[in-house]
């Protein structure tokens, strides 16, 4: 009988690729065939669903002593400077709750002057080393270590001044443009993005971008500031686009959303009608390879979590609003359209346009962490005028 010779280390390691590659495209067609059977199975519901209600309360600013050139209010969600609420929900011991207090105290009494952030050092810590101090503030040991290497942080008595707005000479020429501001402070802008615009250049010379829009904005505000963009969304889609307007403020952000702390909120219009009220699609996401600027569901692409609720349905239409919980690019209209429901609008994927020429997606509402001190902003950018025509159409229809 003829035995039959056992593989070599490398075909066994190719046998075992090959069977884990297996393993995990038929776990992405299993998920996905799952979520295809719960976006056409469940409780058909055609009421209204009443928007969002969030425990939040109004502010004008994120602390008394930062310069607020807020277009609208801003919301603030209670945190604290840590920014996390309730500090991270474990009862403190009274000391460490006292601190706390008195950092955050410190920081909202912060006032800019110029190039520099002043702060009233409380008596605890006016007498204590300067390596001490600064662990009371929201500077990470990086930032703290290039001040300090050029002579950026200067403490006389109980005054400490941190250098956190040196003039910065502007990274893009300025192309002007009417920008609608939703939020604006000493570290932070808000700018609501219309359709039909990139964030930034995607090709060497590129004009007319928000980028450009946004330099003629510092220009004609007579703010020597680079443009650092924290976040993208599609040219054709809307919403709130969040900048960081120094060095510290975009060392907060990047690692905000890192940590998942800056959360976006869309409004989409999506075809056809989703059978459950709610649900998350988490497929994971590739590039196309047969299409260069598509993305699709792939065993091989990046995690990609999308969480949904209905909030108005129409005669073949769905309009939802979409959390993300992770930020792929044309992560939503791949989800929706994956589930067989593309965004109204939307060629690329499938949608059509017969109610609006673009995607009809939008970005509703941004939430983030304040950079200095720590408290939760919120700002909602109100629906642009197309989108709220194809609505208008739809409700029209409903009634006849």
């Amino acid at each position: 009988m003829r035995m039959r010779e056992a593989p070599a280390d490398g075909e066994a390691d190719r046998s075992k690729a090959g069977a884990e590659r297996a393993e995990t495209g038929a776990t992405v067609r299993t998920r996905l065939a799952a979520a295809k059977a719960a976006a056409v199975a469940g409780v058909r519901s055609r009421d209204r669903m009443q928007p969002e209600a969030l425990p939040v309360r109004d502010a004008e600013a994120a602390a008394g002593g930062i310069r607020s050139r807020a277009k609208g209010s801003a919301i603030t969600e209670g945190y604290g400077a840590s920014g996390k609420s309730g500090r991270g929900g474990v009862r403190p011991d009274p000391r460490s709750a006292a601190l706390a207090g008195m950092d955050d105290a410190m920081l909202k009494q912060g006032r800019r002057k110029a190039e520099w952030m002043e702060l009233r050092l409380p008596g605890e810590l006016a007498a204590a080393p300067l390596q001490q101090i600064m662990k009371h503030t929201p500077l990470a040991p990086k930032l703290v270590s290039k001040l300090a290497q050029t002579k950026g942080i200067v403490q006389q008595g109980a005054t400490l001044r941190l250098a956190l707005f040196p003039r910065e000479a502007r990274d893009f020429p300025p192309d002007w443009m009417e920008l609608n501001v939703l939020y604006e402070d000493d570290f932070t802008l808000v700018v609501n993005k219309p359709s039909g615009y990139e964030v930034h250049p995607s090709e060497r010379g590129q004009r007319g971008t928000l980028a450009h829009g946004v330099a003629a904005y510092y220009e004609m505000t007579g703010q020597d500031v680079r443009i650092r963009h924290i976040h993208r969304i599609d040219k054709e889609t809307t919403g709130p686009v969040l900048y960081a307007k120094n060095e510290f403020a975009h060392y907060q952000y990047d690692k905000a959303m890192r940590e998942k702390g800056i959360e976006r909120i869309y409004l989409a219009l999506a075809e056809g009608e989703l059978a459950q009220d709610r649900g998350t699609i988490d497929l994971p996401i590739g590039q196309d390879r047969h299409h260069s600027t598509r993305r699709r569901v792939s065993e091989t692409g990046d995690p990609a979590v999308t969480h949904y609720e209905v909030v108005e349905r129409f005669q073949g239409y769905t309009l939802v609003r979409l959390r993300l919980e992770t930020g792929r690019t044309h992560q939503i209209r791949v989800h929706l359209a994956a589930i067989g429901h593309p965004l109204a609008g939307d060629g690329l994927y499938g949608g059509k346009r017969t109610v609006i020429s673009r995607q009809a997606l939008h970005g509703e509402r941004l939430v983030w962490p304040h950079p200095w001190t720590g408290e939760r902003l919120s700002v909602r950018a109100p629906l642009p005028a197309d989108f709220e025509a194809a609505l208008g159409k739809l409700r029209a229809q409903e009634m006849e």
